[in-house]
């Protein structure tokens, strides 16, 4: 039978109501003639709250130990769905992921998928299994530990299933109905996609949309899995949702399909840095090997051998960028004259893989933002997309003005 992968998200299992409904889900796909391997995450909340508890135990936690006990609320979630649909006749069981094995590397805490077999769950659909209930999450690494695989990592699990059992679709479900022309809760005029590109969709969560995990998304471009993002509240449709797929598949494209916007970004800047050969690398490496995020770069125009040097990266990781800056400064890798960190800046970015065929989007969008008022302090670009870093005071208005100034209410 052809399989479908369907990915319950937190607040879709967050209560048993919630759990008998979206089971009532998995069994109208299951009476089409589908086996599904439904993902399921923690019951809401619950992740949290074991962090807190690891964290209160050891404040300088094995990774290993905390991973045996963040993953623990899948577990609890997938026997839950299993026999909720056991009650409603339907054959399921529950698989943890050392069960199916979920093969992933030994960095706990953020390990990464490296092969999922398929043979236990295969012989059991063989065997009359209707649906095979898999803890997100989680995984074994080659020692046999389990490992967990970072914040969004159930989304990680479900494309990764859809693409070792070679789904027909792999439905993602949330507490929202699709993807938006851009946050619904900043502008009233955002409108749902029915479908969007893979590397629209990239962008976007990227540059802060949270509807899909990045490295979800990257896995489904990749083995051209067929992702649909739909709400477990809503009565559904074959149509309901979007779609994420790729370009091909897309009849008409606009120039631009969203506004994103990233409230927790910093600004940094290293003020008159020696202008010579190695100076980006001698600055990046320690702030990679320290594990700071880095987004945009600017580098100014040289004055008398020296420049400034400006970049952007998560506002929680700003004290770490310093610390790392320094430390390569007292040790002489570097020399600069000040370092200045600006935490009141968001970042907001146009995407589009229509503005490969169009010019003037990047006039268009600063001329907006000039029109509001708006100063720009960094600009970045790529094939599809524009992003600029502004006073975070300015998000919403920005947001709205683009989104009117691009006509994303509109259908292509």
């Amino acid at each position: 039978m052809p399989v479908l992968v369907m990915k319950f998200g937190g607040t879709s299992v967050a209560t048993l109501d919630r759990i008998r409904r979206a089971a009532k889900r998995v069994g109208v796909e299951v009476a089409k003639g589908y086996d599904v391997i439904v993902i399921v995450s923690a019951m809401s909340g619950e992740t949290n709250k074991l962090v807190g508890y690891v964290e209160e135990t050891s404040p300088l936690f094995d990774a290993r130990e905390y991973d045996a006990v963040v993953s623990s609320g899948e577990n609890v979630t997938a026997g839950l769905m299993a026999l909720t649909l056991q009650e409603m006749d339907v054959p399921a069981r529950s698989w943890q992921g050392w069960q199916v094995p979920l093969m992933t590397t030994s960095a706990h805490s953020s390990a990464r998928i490296v092969d999922i077999p398929t043979e236990n769950i295969t012989r059991k659909f063989g065997e009359g299994m209707r649906v095979a209930v898999v803890a997100g999450f989680q995984g074994i690494s080659p020692e046999g530990r389990i490992t967990t695989l970072g914040r969004g990592g159930s989304d990680t699990t479900a494309v990764a299933f859809a693409a070792a059992f070679d789904a027909e679709r792999c439905d993602i479900y949330t507490d929202v109905d699709g993807v938006y022309t851009t946050d619904p809760r900043i502008c009233d005029k955002a409108r749902k996609l029915d479908r969007i590109a893979f590397e629209e969709m990239l962008e976007l969560a990227s540059l802060g949309a949270k509807v899909l995990q990045t490295r979800s998304v990257e896995l489904a471009m990749r083995y051209k899995v067929k992702l649909r993002v739909l709400s477990s509240f809503e009565e559904q449709s074959d149509e309901a949702g979007t779609l994420v797929c790729d370009e091909e598949e897309i009849m008409e494209l606009n120039v631009v399909s969203g506004v994103a916007h990233s409230r927790d970004e910093a600004k940094m800047t290293l003020i008159s840095v020696a202008d010579r050969p190695g100076i980006a690398a001698a600055i990046f490496t320690p702030l990679s090997e320290a594990g700071i995020n880095v987004d945009m770069i600017v580098q100014n125009i040289s004055e008398e051998g020296r420049t400034d040097m400006t970049f952007s990266c998560p506002t929680n990781q700003v004290a770490r960028a310093e610390e790392a800056l320094k430390k390569a400064k007292e040790a002489g890798e570097i020399n600069f004259h000040d370092l200045v960190a600006d935490t009141n800046v968001c970042k907001i970015s146009v995407v589009g893989i229509g503005m490969r065929s169009h010019t003037g989007v990047a006039a268009k969008m600063f001329k907006v933002l000039s029109d509001e008022g708006i100063n720009i302090k960094v600009i970045t670009t790529s094939e599809i997309k524009i992003s600029v870093l502004i006073d975070r005071k300015y998000m919403e208005l920005a947001v709205q003005a683009l989104h009117d100034a691009f006509e994303l209410e509109k259908a292509a």
